[in-house]
């Protein structure tokens, strides 16, 4: 074998023709001019080299993350598993922040799941009502991010806002009216995101949360149902220890030694504020109630879901708006799709009379929702959320943020 190269002096090529002739790997295609191809296959958007048809890319794992977050709103390309945008106001950052194990990488990438990335599309506007809230929103998260240099010194922004009222009234809408207006990376976070069955790995979940939201800072962590991860601790002996240690590092990454100066927004919604911690209270420092919908708010609702068609006959709003009192967002949605589901119901009974099945184009037409038609929906509805409005105006009176005029 005296014609082989030396061991020593091998390239990559030299070994990839010494292996395919010894082993008689698959021949490589032919080019037009019956010459071989000197490179090895690629694909156009990656470092890859093809070996019997298999593609091997390089950096996989953020090549993965790349897929999961690809923006639709511009052009991109890949390089090495790194999104650079041809076309964006700001400069692109890695997709994940130097961590110092794998281990806290691999979290990393679990977590980067639960980034909403493109606009949920919620305006201000579609929100009916909560004028309050909605004004507290902007205060304490758009226009610091709108106008940062109002908000220095011993005006710096709010980092902690709880929303909390009964249950249907839009506190997770507000939240996508947040990610929508401020445009920042917005991390949609419940407790499956942060905790595991690991021993450990959900206080590490909450530690890389944070180092993700600092690293795509200006960014918003929305907790919905908080309750649910950092309830009241030392109550009785049902706390365990993996869970108070979880409430302990939510707690130091909130406020603590690790806090830094980049804008990082942490938005809680819950139904049951009074099962909060006080530590994580005081951490939430702005805590606005999403109260029930006032009668204005609930006849815009009305004429937005029920509204009138010409030379239809006009709907009761004003017995609606008085029927409705205690309804949530939530329960005058289905007040009036129950109230539609009546002239389909009509159909239906005409419907199944016969046999056969109808073609499409052959069905009759639905008709208009008759003022009847109301009133049965209201016998048929029943509010949801009333009952514990009373501790919610009181533990607003205790503790919530109000804008005195």
């Amino acid at each position: 074998m005296a014609d082989e190269p030396s061991l020593t002096r091998w390239s990559f090529m030299d070994f990839k023709m010494f292996y395919d002739a010894k082993f008689g790997r698959k021949r490589m295609p032919e080019t037009e001019n019956g010459q071989k191809p000197d490179k090895p296959l690629s694909n156009g958007s990656s470092s890859a080299v093809t070996s019997n048809g298999n593609v091997h890319v390089k950096n996989t794992s953020e090549m993965a993350i790349y897929e999961q977050f690809q923006s639709q709103a511009r052009s991109s390309t890949i390089t090495n598993g790194v999104l650079s945008a041809q076309t964006d106001e700001r400069p692109q950052k890695a997709l994940l922040p130097p961590f110092e194990s794998a281990e806290m990488r691999n979290l990393a990438e679990s977590l980067s799941r639960d980034i909403i990335r493109g606009s949920p599309d919620v305006q201000w506007e579609s929100i009916k009502g909560l004028e309050n809230a909605k004004r507290l929103l902007k205060e304490a998260v758009v226009m610091p991010i709108k106008y940062p240099k109002y908000f220095t010194g011993l005006l710096s922004p709010w980092k902690g806002i709880l929303l909390f009222g009964p249950p249907g009234t839009g506190k997770t809408m507000l939240a996508k009216a947040v990610a929508t207006e401020c445009k920042t990376t917005f991390f949609n976070i419940s407790a499956s995101s942060v905790v595991s069955k690991w021993r450990g790995d959900s206080e590490k979940l909450i530690k890389v949360l944070f180092e993700l939201a600092r690293h795509h800072a200006p960014s918003t962590i929305f907790l919905d149902e908080i309750d649910a991860i950092i309830s009241q601790r030392g109550e009785g002996n049902s706390e365990h220890e993996a869970s108070r240690r979880l409430k302990t590092e939510l707690l130091i990454q909130m406020d603590g030694l690790t806090k830094t100066d980049e804008l990082v927004f942490v938005l809680a919604a819950t139904n049951l504020p009074w099962q909060l911690d006080a530590a994580m209270l005081r951490r939430l420092e702005k805590r606005i109630l999403v109260p029930l919908p006032e009668p204005e708010a609930r006849r815009a609702m009305f004429e937005e879901l029920l509204p009138l068609q010409p030379g239809e006959e006009e709907l009761p709003y004003d017995l609606l708006v008085e029927k409705t009192e205690g309804y949530s967002g939530s329960d005058i949605r289905l007040l009036c799709k129950e109230a539609a589901m009546q002239p389909l119901r009509r159909v239906m009974v005409l419907l199944e009379d016969r046999q056969e099945v109808v073609p499409e184009d052959e069905l009759p037409k639905v008709g208009p929702i008759r003022p009847e038609d109301i009133e049965t929906a209201l016998k048929n509805t029943r509010p949801s959320a009333h009952m514990h409005a009373h501790r919610y105006a009181k533990f607003n009176d205790d503790y919530g943020s109000q804008i005195i005029q």
